[in-house]
């Protein structure tokens, strides 16, 4: 086909079948529109195959490119050539879409009434250590009263078991005193007593489940208040309101560390199957933080001691505390809860703030011993 046929009018007989004289492989001329014609229709665009080179400029004033866009907004893209693949056609982007306002990363709770609720405890254990030990003993109970009432409380609404209350709670407050009047062997004749009241306690109910309460029981009563009691065999000693400030203030500085650092940088899980807020950045804020505050309290608080000792006791802490405290997350998971109770705003029940200090007790009571004596 050359030029000349897209302007030449239709020969006679193209719209028949061909004549049996006519050559073979004869290809017949394109047909074209009448101008009166194209005027009326609107005939549907026929887009032709990309003609050869030179084939591309206009045919003639007004004759429209065929190979144009086929609407006004449409934007012309180069045809492959024949033969060859064609390529996807790129999408269009889309409207740019204003980016989302960075979110601040979340404390998780009530920070203000943490720290107010956490000043006021502070508050009350400070006064009540300096001006009368016994009274300090006192707070101690009252906190194992507690504990052990919420401990018992989720046990028996969650999972159905039935930790006897009034055996526990009498016997936890027996081992907090005989743990600063007669050490640890008081804490031991008191701890044997609570559990042989739980057993006896227990019978006064069908026998069903038994082994299941009591057992619940007894770990409830060694969980609790037996570790406590270390907190007042602190407490007997000469300097016992130092060491248990010193205790005290350890176990919190460890908490603040863990909890400013895993907050801003952490990003490695520590334990996600068990307390997917925890991370590895957060346990070395807790032991960097403990060791500085263990080396400053051993040298100036307590008699006799050395900053390398506040060294070691401040990395024991940060260990034990976070142990602890995966230990409780452990038990809520199993629990399915979130929170102990909701005694403390913004912190939950007070097993949510024991949970990092009763499993330290013990560790702070045995290196202070070994350190400088009881």
């Amino acid at each position: 086909m050359n030029d000349s046929s897209w302007g030449a009018p239709p020969q006679a007989g193209y719209w028949g079948p061909p004549e049996q004289g006519s050559a073979q492989g004869a290809v017949p001329a394109a047909p074209t529109y009448d101008a009166h014609y194209a005027q009326q229709t609107r005939p549907m665009p026929i887009v032709p195959d990309l003609p050869e080179h030179g084939a591309d400029q206009d045919m003639g004033r007004g004759t429209a490119r065929l190979g144009g866009p086929l609407f006004p907004d449409e934007t012309t893209r180069a045809r492959p050539h024949p033969g060859e693949m064609p390529q996807n056609p790129e999408p269009m982007p889309d409207a740019p879409q204003p980016a989302p306002p960075p979110q601040k990363k979340s404390a998780g709770r009530d920070l203000g009434a943490a720290i107010g609720v956490g000043v006021g405890l502070g508050a009350v254990i400070v006064v009540s250590l300096f001006v009368v030990k016994a009274v300090f003993v006192g707070v101690v109970a009252a906190a194992v009263v507690v504990g052990l009432w919420e401990l018992t409380k989720r046990l028996e609404e969650r999972k159905g078991i039935r930790a006897p209350l009034v055996p526990l709670a009498l016997g936890g407050a027996a081992m907090v005193v005989a743990g600063y009047v007669r050490g640890a062997e008081g804490a031991w004749v008191a701890m044997a007593f609570t559990a042989l009241a739980v057993l006896v306690w227990r019978m006064a109910q069908p026998p069903e489940n038994y082994l299941r309460d009591v057992t619940a029981g007894i770990f409830a009563a060694f969980y609790v208040p037996f570790l406590a009691t270390f907190v007042t065999m602190m407490l007997a000693a000469d300097d016992g309101h130092w060491r248990v400030l010193v205790f005290l203030l350890l176990t919190v500085i460890s908490d603040t560390g863990a909890y400013a650092v895993g907050w801003r940088f952490g990003t490695h899980k520590l334990a996600p199957r068990i307390s997917p807020g925890k991370t590895r950045e957060g346990l070395l804020g807790a032991v960097g933080f403990a060791m500085a505050a263990g080396a400053l309290c051993m040298q100036f608080l307590i008699d006799d001691g050395t900053w390398w000792q506040g060294l070691l006791l401040g990395l024991a802490v940060a260990v034990s505390a976070t142990l602890g405290d995966l230990g409780e997350s452990m038990i809520k998971r199993d629990l399915g809860i979130k929170d102990m109770g909701t005694l403390l705003p913004g912190h939950g029940g007070i097993m949510d703030r024991l949970d990092s200090l009763l499993p330290t007790a013990p560790v702070v009571w045995l290196l202070l011993v070994v350190f400088v004596g009881s």
